[in-house]
């Protein structure tokens, strides 16, 4: 009897950790891409980060999704990156912050970014700033937004 409930944990264990596997890249190429370094700018200013989400924004658009991008930096070195793939991945959260989070955090292996700041091309939707807010990311900016940019909160 105790053989016949282990292996009915593993099997639940197994179907319930499945879609996790989704997170995963699923080729050799993507897993490449995911541990390419990041492309630094020249110089590290505002400027430079911003004309980084906007490329990373234009690169979404160029393979048919939506047009966001955004960086993660951390002393002003980029450390995560991310654009749209709602539409390419059929995924409603694929956002370009919460990407850029995912990505940051991975590469610095921690979960706590409170010494990050964020540049994306677009004011944060709810998910993405619960997601900031979370991360304890420090600043969120964005195009058009005020200088000093936005603390992320938790709340619409």
């Amino acid at each position: 009897m105790a053989t016949h409930n282990e292996t009915r944990r593993r099997l639940l264990s197994a179907l319930a950790l499945a879609p996790l596997g989704a997170l995963r890249p699923t080729s050799a190429a993507a897993q490449a891409r995911a541990d390419a370094p990041i492309r630094q700018p020249p110089e590290p200013t505002r400027a430079a980060f911003f004309a980084h989400a906007r490329a990373l924004r234009d690169q979404a658009v160029r393979e048919g999704d939506q047009s966001y991008g955004a960086v993660v930096v951390r002393n002003g070195v980029i450390v995560g990156e991310g654009r749209n793939y709602v539409v390419l991945h059929s995924d409603p959260t694929a956002h370009a912050e919460l990407l850029a989070v995912r990505d940051a955090a991975r590469r610095l292996a921690t979960r706590d970014l409170s010494d990050c700041d964020v540049y994306s091309t677009a004011i944060p939707c709810p998910m993405c700033q619960g997601a900031l807010y979370w991360a304890r990311v420090r600043r969120v900016f964005t195009d058009g937004a005020a200088e000093q940019g936005m603390v992320p909160k938790l709340a619409c």
